[in-house]
């Protein structure tokens, strides 16, 4: 089956590949020694291969399914070290699924059920050439989902080129705004901005947790730190920071032990 799926993020497409994968899975040969995954998910941030990961490999260990997850910013050797023994299903960004592939430490050669989520996001953060070159080094005879929240002209040039006849899913309509959540637009001077948040963040920090995102590193840091010289706590999360201290930052920030945080866009 070659799938497009087009959804708004958490609408639970997660599961909608998951499943088939490892039905497809458990139809394959068992791996043998020197065997690259099956099943392939790129993804395009590590936070999100992690999720994958957690929900891969809690129903994949139903079947003895071995799961690895391969993210930018994480130990090559622990990840090259962990797909040592063999792995039915890799989950990971681009870029290092093909750092993987050139250290020799996993091949593409089995991979028959490739899934391509959140493309628009792989495309938004130039991902675009890794993308197509695994799908150009993954056999041809492959079953290939697609998930994208949007439908923009790359992503269906993207689909054009490596799904043939593919059925296509749409769960609302292409484009529309998460009716989940309440979106309140104002425009004003870029120098404004600053003393609106400073004017507001006691209402908001009275009714929850507040996410403050900004284009680069450099703004975040002047922020965060304009915020705690006003003497707020803030946590900071942004590209150049190592994992370790990333999920330290996300996990504070989930169990609310800091309840404002200024990340940037690609954090």
């Amino acid at each position: 089956m070659i799938f497009t799926g087009i959804a708004k993020t958490g609408s639970g497409k997660t599961l909608a590949f998951i499943w088939p994968m490892l039905v497809h899975i458990m139809d394959q040969p068992e791996l043998k020694e020197g065997d690259g995954p099956v099943g392939l998910i790129l993804a395009p941030t590590r936070e999100l291969s992690q999720q994958i990961y957690v929900e891969a490999k809690k129903f994949g260990k139903i079947y003895n399914l071995r799961v690895v997850c391969c993210y930018g910013g994480g130990s090559k050797w622990e990840q090259s070290k962990a797909l040592e023994g063999g792995a039915e299903i890799i989950v990971g960004t681009p870029g290092r699924v093909i750092d993987l592939v050139k250290m020799s430490a996993t091949n593409l050669t089995r991979v028959t059920f490739l899934v391509l989520d959140e493309a628009d996001r792989m495309f938004n953060m130039g991902f675009e050439p890794q993308v197509r070159s695994i799908c150009d080094h993954v056999r041809p005879d492959r079953q290939t989902l697609l998930f994208s929240a949007t439908f923009k002209k790359k992503i269906e040039k993207l689909a054009r080129d490596i799904l043939t006849d593919p059925i296509r899913i749409v769960q609302g309509d292409v484009g529309e705004a998460n009716t989940d959540v309440t979106q309140i637009m104002l425009v004003m001077p870029q120098s404004d901005k600053c003393q609106w948040l400073l004017d507001n963040i006691v209402q908001f920090t009275s009714t929850g947790s507040i996410l403050v995102f900004v284009t680069k590193k450099l703004d975040a840091e002047q922020l965060a730190s304009t915020l705690t010289m006003k003497e707020y706590e803030v946590l900071l999360l942004h590209g150049d920071m190592d994992q370790a201290e990333r999920n330290k930052v996300i996990t504070k920030f989930k169990k609310q032990e800091v309840n404002i945080m200024v990340a940037t866009d690609v954090a």
